[in-house]
């Protein structure tokens, strides 16, 4: 699978998102074994009114949802691998106004989960938080053919 093929294949995906959609994340890199996605800066998104900073809601869905999605850059078929565990460590604020990427690569697949890492930031090098997350392995005869189908066809 191209890199192409995995950008259109996680963007369907987080399409089906209802929290993903609301807060307008966009793929912005998919190569095998890694993700970057964008979650724009909007009001709608503000957990300090007087100082316009991010709620830390927003950066840990950004973060769970780039790291459940990264698994799609790095296996051959879709699978849903809900999230088993994901610990998130703040190192600073996101500032306010400007985008939040987050990149997340698998580091460990194993028959039954899959383990990711993962770095929010709005500038390469200036970190937001980290996270580890452990994703199990439902395996895709586990969802319905229709679904699978959307995801890696692009079937709507």
């Amino acid at each position: 699978m191209n890199n192409a093929m995995r950008m259109e294949r996680v963007r369907r995906f987080i399409g089906t998102l209802n929290q993903s959609r609301e807060l307008g994340m966009t793929v912005t890199s998919a190569k095998e074994g890694q993700l970057t996605l964008c979650l724009p800066y909007s009001d709608r998104i503000i957990g300090n009114p007087d100082t316009g900073v991010i709620h830390g809601g927003a950066i840990t869905t950004l973060m769970d949802t780039t790291s459940g999605s990264v698994i799609m850059c790095t296996l051959d078929d879709f699978e849903l691998s809900p999230t088993l565990d994901l610990r998130v460590d703040y190192m600073r604020p996101a500032e306010p106004h400007k985008p939040v990427y987050a990149r997340a690569e698998t580091y460990r697949v194993t028959r039954n989960i899959i383990f990711t890492r993962c770095e929010a930031f709005q500038e390469p090098g200036d970190t937001i938080a980290n996270c580890v997350g452990t994703f199990m392995r439902i395996g895709k005869e586990a969802m319905p053919k229709s679904f699978r189908d959307l995801i890696d066809g692009g079937k709507e």
